[in-house]
């Protein structure tokens, strides 16, 4: 397998599991030495980072809670001091939290958390990344299909999350774009092994609304990231790659 990220060091935020992990694999296998965080699972992020080693690559894991905007200059500071330097910055720590902006119910402190981490916790990584990120860096920012389009009721809160960071990286393509740093959104769709799979009824309606009609695999959106990081898409910049089996077709 060529390894066109060798050289590189990126930072995969949520790399313990599920898209992060894969995305952690990937870059790894492409050459680069790859940071990640971790909030809960110490030794599941621990496996990430044995499986890497064992095929020769390096990765090492932080544990970092994204919610807490404060200690995005410290993750990125340890990052650095560890690998010395950065390249790549994936933002794909996220979690879900539902609910209808009229329910009299609503679970205010689990929406707020994820506002926190899914949106206010993404714009200080990249503010902090932003400062070290050497010349020809990559940003690529996790988004997913809601960013663009609301498909069933209860997700307001968090496709505006999705849809904020969205136009924050776009916004940032345009400020480093002077650097030679690129910023992009991959809009990602139902995968298996997700966040928090939906009911069979509700799964069965998004399902029917992909062209593709069935479930995407990490190993599937990674690749999409891994174009992103790579010297192929050094002029692509300020882009939204949809990888949600058809969505928005």
């Amino acid at each position: 397998m060529s390894k066109p990220l060798t050289g590189k060091v990126a930072l995969v935020t949520g790399g313990s599991r599920g898209l992060g992990a894969a995305t952690v694999r990937l870059l790894a296998e492409q050459g680069a030495d790859v940071a990640f965080t971790y909030v809960s699972s110490e030794k599941q992020a621990q496996a990430v980072v044995d499986e890497v080693h064992g095929k020769g690559a390096k990765a090492v894991a932080f544990k970092s809670d994204q919610a807490d905007t404060s200690r995005a200059p410290a993750l990125i500071d340890d990052v650095v001091a560890h690998f010395g330097g950065l390249d790549i910055l994936v933002n794909n720590a996220a979690i879900p939290a539902a609910g209808t902006v009229d329910a009299p119910d609503a679970d205010t402190a689990a929406l707020d958390r994820m506002h926190a981490t899914n949106y206010l916790g993404v714009i200080a990584v990249i503010r902090a990344a932003s400062r070290v990120l050497r010349t020809g860096g990559r940003i690529i920012t996790v988004s997913s299909g809601l960013g663009s389009r609301v498909g069933v009721p209860g997700l307001a809160d968090y496709s505006a999350t999705k849809s904020g960071i969205e136009r924050y990286t776009l916004g940032a393509a345009r400020d480093l774009g002077p650097r030679n740093i690129t910023a992009n959104v991959v809009e990602a769709g139902l995968m298996e092994g997700g966040m928090q799979p939906p009911d069979p009824e509700t799964l069965k309606v998004l399902l029917s609304s992909l062209s593709l009609q069935r479930m995407g695999h990490p190993d599937e959106i990674a690749a999409a990231i891994a174009f992103l990081a790579s010297p192929a898409a050094s002029y692509v910049t300020g882009a939204v790659l949809d990888a949600h089996g058809g969505y928005n077709a």
